[in-house]
């Protein structure tokens, strides 16, 4: 009598002969120590095997007319709810060869007729206490997959919240709201996706690109926190010399980035993109902007991105000295940028989605009481770019 502990009758082993003898034979042997189903022919095995009570072992019959067991095995294997069923063949067929084909084919043993009944227990035994094993592993591979994906979620959503934290933090000193981060991160996303299968992007703009790109955006003015109120907060238009002061904060807040990823233990891709965002978003298509004067291509991919919703969000944006734009204004400003400001095939693109641009808008809006809180607060670089970009004189 086998161990309860390993058979305790709650394992289903299917016999599968087309010999009725045999058929009973087996179900004698086992039925003491198994739920025991019996299947005459090979269409019978598979059509007991696709019920939902799927037995734990299958014990076969290769030689049996219409459909062999080989021809069973085979689709047994093909099917994936099947195909993790241990199968050990009962055939008298006892060649090398024989046993070669049904070991390639997926079984796990063969027994050779007459069945020695010792043997026969051990192995179905064995085979079950195996299976037993590989499913408890398979269920615990699946939790474990499973905390890891948890695990890694929360830490993706704490790495989210503190890069947000860290920029809204810059931009308290500023006149944007918190919303401002988020309108630019969808901008970029929105923009990034047009663009996704452009045959000048398409090698750069990736899944994953467009992920860390999204992830890195709200960290684009983050350099702020190192400027001067004196000038950060200053009313008005700022003097030249103080203008060069606010032109630091991309290189300041490049500098913060590095700081951050030399403390990692390992390289990771969001800070390459956090980089060229936070360092050169002010940089223009014909090489007017700043800091290092880039002229087309050689800026970085990001940061034309960013450049395209900064401004436009700026525009659309109320502030002290200038009323909030129309999304059609804005939408003029940004086509009478293209080939100067920005890159002409992000302009077009930008023109042809500039619908989700105004949704995008729309469902991060600041509202009246974000408004009010600005007032008190002036923007001193983004005018600059501005009354370039509106030559009417926006700012009274």
């Amino acid at each position: 009598m086998s161990n309860p502990m390993e058979t305790s009758g709650r394992c289903t082993v299917l016999v599968v002969d087309d010999t009725p003898d045999n058929l009973s034979l087996m179900s004698d042997l086992l039925r003491a120590d198994y739920k025991v189903k019996l299947a005459n022919s090979g269409e019978r095995a598979l059509q007991i095997v696709a019920g939902d009570a799927k037995p734990d072992l299958i014990l076969l019959d290769i030689m049996m007319p219409e459909m062999d067991g080989y021809e069973v095995l085979r689709r047994l294997q093909f099917n994936p709810d099947t195909e993790d069923i241990p199968v050990i063949f009962l055939t008298a067929m006892s060649a090398k060869d024989d046993e070669t084909i049904g070991l390639e084919l997926g079984a796990v043993d063969y027994i050779t007729k007459p069945v020695n009944p010792a043997i026969t227990l051990a192995r179905v035994r064995n085979h079950l206490l195996l299976k037993r094993a590989r499913d408890l592993l398979a269920r615990q591979n699946h939790y474990l997959e499973e905390e890891v994906a948890k695990r890694t979620r929360e830490v993706v959503e704490l790495q989210d919240g503190t890069i947000r934290a860290m920029a809204s933090l810059a931009e308290t000193r500023d006149n944007e709201t918190g919303n401002h981060i988020r309108r630019t991160q969808h901008y970029v996303e929105v923009l990034a996706r047009k663009l996704q299968h452009h045959p000048r992007f398409a090698d750069e703009l990736s899944e994953a690109a467009i992920e860390l790109i999204f992830k890195s955006a709200p960290l684009h003015d983050i350099g702020k926190v190192g400027i001067p109120d004196r000038i950060l907060l200053k009313p008005g238009k700022l003097t030249p010399e103080e203008f060069e002061v606010m032109k630091t904060h991309t290189t300041l807040g490049r500098d913060a980035i590095i700081s951050a990823e030399r403390e990692t233990s390992q390289a990771n891709p969001f800070f390459r993109y956090a980089k060229e965002i936070a360092y050169s978003h002010q940089e223009k298509w014909d090489g007017s902007g700043y800091p290092e004067g880039l002229v087309g291509n050689t800026i970085p991919l990001s940061a034309r991105l960013m450049a395209v919703a900064d401004v436009y969000d700026a525009l659309i944006s109320e502030r002290v000295y200038k009323a909030a734009f129309s999304h059609e204004q804005a939408v003029e400003i940004i086509r009478d940028g293209r080939g100067s400001h920005f890159d002409p095939d992000m302009v077009d693109a930008f023109l042809a989605l500039s619908e989700e641009f105004r949704s995008i808008a729309q469902r991060f809006s600041d509202g009246a009481h974000a408004m009010a809180a600005q007032v008190d607060r002036i923007a001193t670089d983004l005018p600059a770019e501005h009354i370039e970009l509106t030559a009417d004189g926006a700012k009274t």
